[in-house]
């Protein structure tokens, strides 16, 4: 007896404690937002009353893509804090768009009127029936001539009337059927809306006194992205080159960016304007001169995502040169466009709720088909715009420090920004309320405008391609903390293309490639080859010679760096010796030769490159 009494008490007091624990829900919004290459931190921040003894706080209506490793809770004052719990939660009830709820209100009036137009249909054929059944005439004073011609003639009329009446029902009801099958196809070419789900953190917490206390929560949370673009514009040659620094955000959290503090982080939780670059020139017997495309074929790469399964077009399929944030998002017809570094690359193509794909650069134009992901589309919700959103997406947690803002967002004047250098990062403070909705839609943010002092030369390979590139040179560029992008090009304010902004590599300069000059000509014609042998030499002389004329049809002086190359003998037999190089520098690695000109306002100069090779009798050797 006292066993059962001591354990009814227990679990009194069980009841007694689980009454006194209090459930704390907080809806809160997010207030700073730091966007990373992928992904992005979110801070809530609010405050909150919690009484004496324990108590359970509930952060509900969350993006369902936080990673739960990444959260971290912030209470002032002394609140012991037990547990923090990661949640997904899923909402049983189906939530239609106003769009599928037009669509059904509508389908529900047509099954209203199909159903009274079919009523009247049956009631047409009972009174057909009846006409029928009721048709003989008799009588027991036999048949009168006029009520036969009355009868007839008002049967006539009927059955006809009841005809026309049946087939003009008829109508009605194919009309209405047909108006409400176009219906159901746009109903459901809305999309197919799931059960919605929301992330929830759950804070088990302890107070030795009721308190009022601010709450800070943060976590990492994927389907968020942005990658660097430029705008660069050079008045002339005088001036300095203007550089607008640009991200481009897109997120689909399913939480919106309302008012936030933004930053943006870079931190990683056609005929192309890229100037060409010449191969070594090894020279063996079984090798051959190094070729080069003359149309640039692989300075850009363009093409058109679809869904392998219904053929349409992908829009907002993040593009990028992998394992660079050179990165663009296909537009609502599929297509896109990247210009490319020197020496290709990979692409990689990635969408949520597809699978992604890495592909070889190897073509001007590339046909992409992505294949759906069963496993990510079984755990996405799909919205009535079809846009979906993963729960599997996450990505590496970057530490951060949130900055107020007080001014508020002003579209109509460049943002004012304020960049953070760190340790291993650095970010761009947007320092008014910004907002970015959760609508998988590329926004534009414009971080910086830098003026900065450039050199200006032109830069030609005319062996690889006869134009000349106008080329702004900057020094101390490290300073600007930039990343690799496709930029946008405006000479003399004009558009003029597209080249990249290639930061990967060190060097001491940064070369912009401001694009092609067509009043800087350079020209670079053989020469008669000279094939000699004497009659007691065990050697074959062979001398190639090249002119290469370079004019100035501009109105100014220019600086023209000039390239070619001589070939490099990898054999002792084989001997490589520069005749005539017109004051050229060699570099004997690689046999590359290098002009540095100043040509006044239509200046023409010729330069020779001319160089012999001997190698031994009976071998066939293949030389440019």
């Amino acid at each position: 007896m006292k066993k059962i009494t001591f354990l009814l008490i227990a679990f009194i007091g069980i009841q007694l404690a689980a009454q006194d624990k209090k459930d704390i829900v907080l809806k809160t919004n997010v207030s700073d937002v730091t966007v990373f290459i992928k992904g992005a931190q979110i801070v809530r921040k609010t405050t909150t009353n919690l009484p004496a003894g324990k108590s359970t706080i509930r952060f509900v209506n969350l993006s369902p893509y936080i990673d739960a490793k990444s959260i971290q809770i912030k209470l002032d004052g002394e609140v012991m804090i037990f547990s923090v719990n990661h949640q997904t939660n899923y909402n049983d009830t189906l939530k239609q768009t106003a769009e599928i709820e037009n669509y059904i209100k509508q389908i529900n009036d047509l099954n209203d009127k199909i159903k009274i137009e079919t009523t009247t249909k049956e009631i047409i054929n009972e009174e057909l029936t009846f006409m029928r059944e009721n048709k003989k005439i008799g009588g027991n004073g036999g048949i009168d001539f006029n009520n036969l011609k009355a009868t007839s003639t008002y049967y006539g009329e009927k059955i006809t009337a009841l005809r026309l009446k049946e087939i003009e029902t008829d109508k009605k009801i194919k009309s209405l059927t047909d108006e409400r099958n176009v219906l159901e196809r746009k109903k459901n070419a809305s999309g197919t809306v799931k059960p919605e789900s929301t992330g929830e953190v759950v804070v088990n917490v302890e107070c030795k006194a009721a308190v009022n206390i601010p709450v800070e929560l943060s976590y990492y949370v994927g389907n968020a992205s942005w990658f660097p673009s430029y705008d660069i514009n050079a008045k002339d040659i005088s001036e300095p080159v203007n550089l607008i620094y640009k991200a481009n955000i897109t997120q689909n959290t399913k939480e919106n960016w309302k008012n936030v503090n933004l930053k943006i982080s870079s931190a990683n939780p056609n005929l192309g304007n890229v100037a060409p670059t010449l191969q070594t020139y090894f020279l063996n017997y079984s090798t051959k001169p190094p070729r080069y495309s003359t149309d640039n074929l692989l300075n850009q790469v363009a093409g058109r995502i679809i869904d392998n399964r219904d053929k349409k077009p992908l829009d907002y399929v993040s593009v990028y040169i992998k394992g660079t944030t050179i990165g663009t998002y296909s537009d609502n017809n599929g297509n896109f466009s990247l210009p490319i570094p020197s020496g290709g690359g990979e692409l990689e193509i990635s969408l949520i709720g597809y699978k992604t794909q890495i592909m070889p650069i190897s073509n001007k134009f590339i046909n992409i088909s992505l294949e759906q992901d069963v496993q990510l589309l079984e755990e996405s919700v799909v919205t009535g715009n079809g846009i979906q959103y993963s729960k599997r997406e996450v990505g590496r947690v970057v530490a951060i420090e949130s900055e107020k803002v007080e001014k508020k967002q002003d579209k109509n004047r460049p943002l004012p920004v304020a960049k953070i250098e760190n340790q291993t990062s650095v970010e761009f403070a947007i320092k008014t309320p910004y907002t970015i909705l959760s609508e998988n839609k590329n926004t534009v943010v414009e971080m910086e405008n830098y003026s900065l002092p450039a050199n200006y030369e032109y830069y030609c390979a005319p062996k690889a391609d006869k134009t000349a590139f106008l080329m702004a040179n900057i020094s101390d560029w490290e300073q600007y903390n930039l990343l690799e992008g496709e930029a946008n090009i405006f000479f003399e304010n004009t558009f003029v293309g597209k080249t990249i902004l290639d930061v990967r590599y060190l060097s001491d300069t940064l070369n912009i490639s401001l694009g092609r000059d067509k009043n800087v000509s350079v020209q670079r014609d053989k020469i008669k080859d000279y094939k000699s042998q004497k009659f007691l030499s065990t050697k074959t002389e062979v001398t190639r010679a090249w002119k290469i004329t370079v004019r100035n049809n501009k109105k100014q002086p220019v600086s023209v760096v000039l390239f070619d190359q001589i070939p490099v003998s990898t054999l002792q037999e084989i001997e490589v010796s520069p005749e005539n190089l017109s004051g050229a520098i060699l570099n004997a690695e690689n046999g590359e030769t290098k002009w540095k000109l100043t040509l006044e306002p239509s200046q023409k100069t010729e330069l020779d490159l001319i160089y012999k090779v001997k190698y031994p009798k009976g071998k066939t050797l293949t030389i440019e």
